[in-house]
């Protein structure tokens, strides 16, 4: 791992993307900003610079990163495309969804980056400034959250600053993202599967579809078996204290990650509370999640509590993100 680096932060606009796409293409981290979260960028062709990542990132070198490209033809040179495949990257791109499908013969996605499968996951951003630094690279970018593995996922440039400074080479700061859950991964197998929700609902996808999605084996998402697709490791996106789920009240110690009107017992002046959505919208608590995990986490609390969030929508990906937050480390 390169260490001891200068991180450079610059704004967006203006020459970034210029100075970002050299930066990849001379084997260096760009962290920028994408709908869903900030994404740590390396070359998906370069096996070096993809090494320099999972090292910057402590990330286990048998999970999979997904190939971010500009535009369709960019994700038909590295990916094969069925038709239901491709009626979702049409009715989906640019957006919030990964779609896994098999490699293109001669694929130029590094074999350390599909994590030694026969498949690679793909995804077109919406972003605008994750656009234009993908146009200016020419390629397609691997991007995993810009973190250290297994913290939570930044969703502002200070967040990625506080995590790998020293460690990766540039971040382009643009801004708060709207989405701030990763992205939806669809396995484009035999069965289209749901492999990690995120941003893009279920009832969206399966509409396109006509029919319901797929449920991964159960052994899927243990951390001793090979993940099918990024993020689906068991103990993911963990703040340092302690996470517990379902909290009906607040212990001594703990700080409170509220969703929509609060009215909990031992609750008093000294709790430190953020509420993911005082009104119960699940889009604002979704986009709220890892900085407000992250705020809570800063003040050192014995463990952070969590109340009830609704299992339909994104309260899917928010409650998959709580859930691996919440595994025993």
């Amino acid at each position: 791992m390169k260490t001891g680096l200068e991180t450079l932060i610059l704004p967006a606009g203006g020459a970034t993307a210029g100075a970002a796409a050299r930066t990849l293409a001379s084997g260096g981290l760009v962290a920028f900003p994408t709908e869903t979260v900030y994404g740590l960028g390396a070359d998906a062709a370069n096996a070096t610079a993809i090494a320099h990542l999972y090292a910057a990132k402590g990330r286990p070198a048998f999970n999979p990163l997904i190939a971010h490209v500009a535009d369709l033809a960019g994700a038909q040179a590295i990916g094969r495309f069925d038709a239901r495949a491709l009626s979702l990257a049409e009715a989906f791109w640019p957006g919030p969804l990964t779609l896994v499908v098999p490699k293109t013969e001669g694929c130029p996605v590094a074999d350390l980056a599909t994590a030694g499968l026969d498949t690679v996951a793909i995804r077109i951003p919406a972003h605008p400034v994750a656009q234009a630094i993908l146009r200016a690279f020419g390629g397609a970018v691997v991007a995993p959250s810009a973190n250290i593995s297994g913290h939570v996922s930044p969703t502002l440039a200070a967040h990625v600053e506080s995590d790998l400074s020293g460690r990766i080479d540039l971040i382009v700061d643009g801004g708060p993202v709207a989405v701030g859950v990763e992205s939806t991964i669809l396995g484009c197998f035999e069965a289209p599967m749901m492999l990690r929700p995120g941003g893009l609902s279920r009832e969206k996808i399966e509409a396109v579809l006509g029919a319901p999605l797929a449920r991964p084996p159960a052994d899927a998402e243990s951390d001793d078996s090979q993940p099918l697709a990024p993020g689906m490791l068991a103990s993911h996106y963990a703040p340092r204290a302690n996470v517990r789920l379902n909290a009906r009240d607040v212990a001594p110690g703990e700080a409170l990650l509220a969703f929509g009107p609060v009215q909990l017992p031992s609750l008093d002046a000294e709790v430190t509370v953020m509420n993911l959505s005082p009104a119960a919208d699940l889009d604002e608590a979704a986009a709220n999640l890892f900085g407000y995990l992250r705020a809570l986490d800063a003040k050192g609390p014995r463990a952070i509590a969590v109340m009830t969030i609704p299992e339909e929508g994104l309260g899917e990906a928010i409650n998959d993100r709580l859930r691996r937050a919440a595994v025993a480390r």
